[in-house]
């Protein structure tokens, strides 16, 4: 029997996807609920399991290709086995040049435009896929004599190369999201610095029992996860948000953790971060930065959200302005920790410190809220006891 292989319903909000590498070719054999094609929308990527055992008999929709819900993209004959070779369905539109299963369809593009032989490309997406990014880290075979390329999607002229390339469904996103952003909420920051020694003392005092006690390392973003967690109770409209006219007050807690991935950045949700320990945030964290390697994030996953924290200090920011992430109202930004001249006790020290960054929506939060916010969070961390006896 011949069935459809269709796109599956789409997460709310989503109203298309990219196609980006079938697993399958016309003729081969499928197993019931393996995966056929991821599908690239702007929020997660999606695996396509196959519903059925069976013979792929016709892929009706290419690499790259933009779909929707309900749409036919392949087709499965359950009755034929894996020596059966189906003949490729005659399409009435252009066949698409061929890439290697392992390059995505922009790395491909970018290759084929630069000369440059996949097979010594290295990939580091999913299942060792080339990226587009990894085709742009290699250097080229282009020729030495200048020349202009005949492709209106890359143009390389003497000594200045330019190429040009599609955004990913994510960073198409990230970008409507951040404009949103700006034009919607009247954005402010405020500025404060914490003394990191007390939470490294206590860090390094216990990290090698930490890590044995619960198999993951101690690290400093649980401490600001707790910190933000105690400064949202003092201050609850930090925690909420607008709602056309009305104000919409959280009685939870669930903390966006911004982390790069190679898709683009992308924002996680501890739910319920208020009833976790220190070890369990460590530990959704981790299992966020290994899904969001692999692109494994699933929607439920970034769907959500009250409050969000960024370090920027891991790439070595010393200060910004981070932006808030709708429909929240605050993001903390957390900075690098450098050692610097403090003046305790009417003494000039060397203290290792951090700039934190406040960004709030004025419409909702005033001035003093944001500010007694960001103190209270620079308090728990200058007294981390404070964290463990809730006061």
């Amino acid at each position: 029997m011949i069935i459809e292989i269709k796109v599956p319903a789409l997460p709310e909000s989503v109203s298309e996807a990219t196609l980006m590498s079938w697993h399958k070719k016309v003729g081969e054999a499928v197993s019931r609920e393996e995966n056929l094609i991821d599908l690239e929308t702007d929020k997660v990527v999606l695996e396509l399991p196959s519903p059925d055992a069976g013979v792929i008999t016709e892929i009706i929709a290419q690499d790259g290709e933009t779909v929707t819900a309900g749409q036919v993209i392949a087709k499965l004959d359950t009755a034929a086995s894996a020596s059966v070779q189906a003949a490729p369905a005659q399409s009435t539109k252009e066949e698409p040049a061929k890439t290697p299963a392992a390059a995505m369809p922009a790395a491909a593009k970018i290759a084929a435009e630069n000369n440059v032989d996949l097979s010594q490309v290295k990939g580091s997406g999913r299942d060792g896929r080339i990226l587009k990014e990894d085709v742009q880290a290699k250097p080229a075979a282009v020729q030495s004599a200048p020349v202009v390329a005949s492709s209106p999607a890359i143009q390389i002229v003497g000594e200045r190369p330019e190429q040009r390339v599609p955004m990913s469904r994510l960073r198409e996103r990230v970008a409507q999201r951040l404009l949103q952003s700006q034009a919607e909420n009247a954005i402010l920051t405020t500025f404060n610095e914490v003394n990191m020694q007390p939470v490294m003392d206590l860090r390094n005092k216990y990290k090698e029992k930490f890590e044995k006690e619960h198999g993951v390392k101690l690290g400093f973003m649980s401490f600001f996860v707790k910190a933000a967690i105690a400064a949202l109770k003092k201050f609850p409209v930090v925690n909420a948000s607008i709602d056309g006219k009305d104000i919409v007050y959280h009685g939870y807690f669930d903390i966006g953790i911004a982390i790069g991935s190679p898709r683009g950045l992308v924002v996680p949700i501890l739910r319920n971060a208020d009833q976790m320990s220190l070890a369990d945030i460590e530990k959704q964290i981790a299992d966020f930065a290994a899904k969001a390697k692999d692109g494994k994030l699933a929607l439920e996953d970034l769907t959500g959200g009250t409050f969000s924290i960024t370090n920027g200090g891991t790439f070595g920011s010393m200060m910004s302005t981070p932006i808030i992430n709708p429909p929240q109202s605050a993001i903390l930004g957390m900075h690098a920790t450098k050692m610097r001249p403090v003046v305790e006790n009417g003494e000039i020290v060397a203290r290792p410190m951090m700039y934190l960054a406040l960004s709030y929506d004025h419409r909702l939060i005033d001035g003093r809220e944001a500010v007694l916010t960001l103190v209270a969070i620079k308090d728990a961390l200058e007294d981390p006891t404070r964290l463990i006896l809730d006061v």
